[in-house]
């Protein structure tokens, strides 16, 4: 270990540009053995880890990176899977630069341990090697209803099998997953990794249903009939708006509708052809992630020029510094300091383009972040064949939460305790649906520790 004196940060080979924008496969290869244990030499093994500290899984990252650069890979795979419900999943979507990574002792001058790299070597190498997670079959004679099968529901799932609880999830859409499945595009993560976790947990004894809706194909009160417990994890999918003349014309979709659309395309599923953009003018509204997404699968889908607009600098961008570059690379425009004014359309009322006000960054506010103001007279347009806006999102309330007692805030987020209960008694909740939109870490994180507060409920 501590051998960042004689070995630089390498990062994971990644696929060349002009050969990653035809296709939606993964950009980032995996390490081998050697790479990944010559990369956890260089930690320092801090005895107050920072890095550690940041996680919101608080994954045991010195532990595993110690292991691995033993080449111990059985107790690295423990280490890495005990905390976290799909390590090979974080390793690929995390932003890292400001967890983990970024808070790396090393980032002073020498370069952070690539922790996300090495946590899916972990995890890859693991199940080539026919590791798995430790499932003891159902054991207990209870079960929990766990509605949605995102990052949350997932957690929740793993940790309540892993100690023998029966789970029945259940999913509106086609395939599990959630966010992870469709809305987190294929180039970042290949969705046979999300599905085998899932049959995992099938294996394991999870009942999933599929295209099954709560209040629709299934009545609320027939799964309390049936369950000892319910866990509510149904994401955060209700766009925020610009509030902006004619954003609601044609031409004008929200991130989630178009990132949603384009992967039922990859999967040889009915989508709308509306929302093909090859050879438009697409602009992206927004600079989180999510709009990365959308500025790199409009690329891949070939648009004729996609430009990103974002109302601060690309420092105070809230996304991953390293997928921002990655959609600079691919040929994402960005035009910042510039905040959205009003859709224009021609005489047909059909979309022509998108009117944006120039901004500027004024004293910080009481979250410590810089203000944005608008500058007087400084309109332009830019031209747009479509408008798609990645401004976040807000919980949807489905009328069962209400009709069962479950209060939610004033935006539609669930009110839960501090054991992740709502204000109804045996009825959990966590992720998205409680946070309002956030990192998939958070919501496994929720998941985990509504599982934790479940079974102390449930096994007396």
């Amino acid at each position: 270990m501590q051998n960042f004196l004689f070995t630089e940060r390498i990062e994971p080979g990644k696929r060349q540009v002009l050969e990653r924008i035809k296709d939606f496969d993964e950009i980032y290869e995996i390490y081998d053995a050697n790479e990944s244990s010559t990369q956890s030499e260089r930690c320092i093994q801090c005895g107050d880890p920072f890095c550690m500290n940041k996680c919101p899984l608080h994954n045991y990252i010195p532990q595993w990176l110690k292991s691995i650069s033993e080449k111990d890979l059985p107790l690295a795979f423990k280490l890495s899977n005990d905390p976290s419900p799909f390590p090979e999943v974080m390793g690929r979507v995390c932003p890292h630069d400001v967890l983990c990574e970024g808070d790396c002792t090393l980032n002073d001058g020498h370069g952070a341990i690539t922790i996300g790299s090495i946590e899916s070597h972990i995890t890859e190498e693991g199940f080539r090697q026919g590791l798995k997670p430790d499932f003891p079959g159902i054991t207990v004679n209870k079960k929990v209803a766990v509605i949605g099968s995102g990052p949350a529901g997932i957690s929740v799932a793993t940790y309540l099998l892993r100690v023998g609880i029966a789970v029945d999830m259940y999913e509106r859409a086609e395939r599990a997953g959630g966010l992870l499945t469709y809305g987190i595009p294929n180039f970042k993560l290949d969705k046979n990794i999300v599905k085998r976790r899932i049959s995992m947990l099938e294996d394991a004894g999870m009942t999933l249903h599929l295209n099954c809706e709560i209040g629709k194909d299934i009545g609320f009160d027939e799964l309390a009939h049936n369950h000892d417990a319910i866990f509510i994890g149904i994401g955060a999918t209700k766009a925020k708006q610009a509030k902006i003349p004619h954003e609601n014309s044609k031409g004008v979709v929200v991130s989630m509708e178009f990132l949603t659309n384009i992967q039922a395309k990859n999967f040889g599923l009915k989508y709308d052809k509306f929302l093909d953009v090859k050879d438009m003018n697409v602009v992206v509204v927004g600079g989180g992630d999510t709009a990365m997404d959308c500025v790199r699968t409009a690329i891949r889908e070939g648009a004729k020029s996609v430009k990103c607009l974002y109302r601060r600098d690309a420092a105070n961008m809230p996304g991953s510094k390293k997928e921002y570059k990655n959609a600079v690379e691919e040929g994402g425009e960005f035009v910042f300091y510039a905040s959205p004014k009003e859709i224009s359309l021609d005489h047909d009322g059909l979309l022509n383009a998108i009117i944006m006000t120039k901004t500027s960054l004024s004293a910080k506010d009481e979250s410590g972040r810089q203000r944005v103001e608008e500058v007087k007279g400084s309109d332009f347009r830019v031209k747009a064949d479509i408008v798609i806006m990645a401004l976040g999102f807000n919980p949807e309330v489905p009328s069962f939460l209400a009709e069962n007692g479950v209060e939610t805030n004033k935006w539609g987020g669930i009110t839960i305790d501090e054991n992740f209960q709502t204000t109804t008694a045996g009825i959990y909740a966590g992720g998205d649906c409680y946070r309002g939109a956030d990192l998939v870490v958070r919501a496994a994180y929720d998941g985990r520790e509504a599982a934790s507060a479940i079974i102390k409920s449930l096994i007396k």
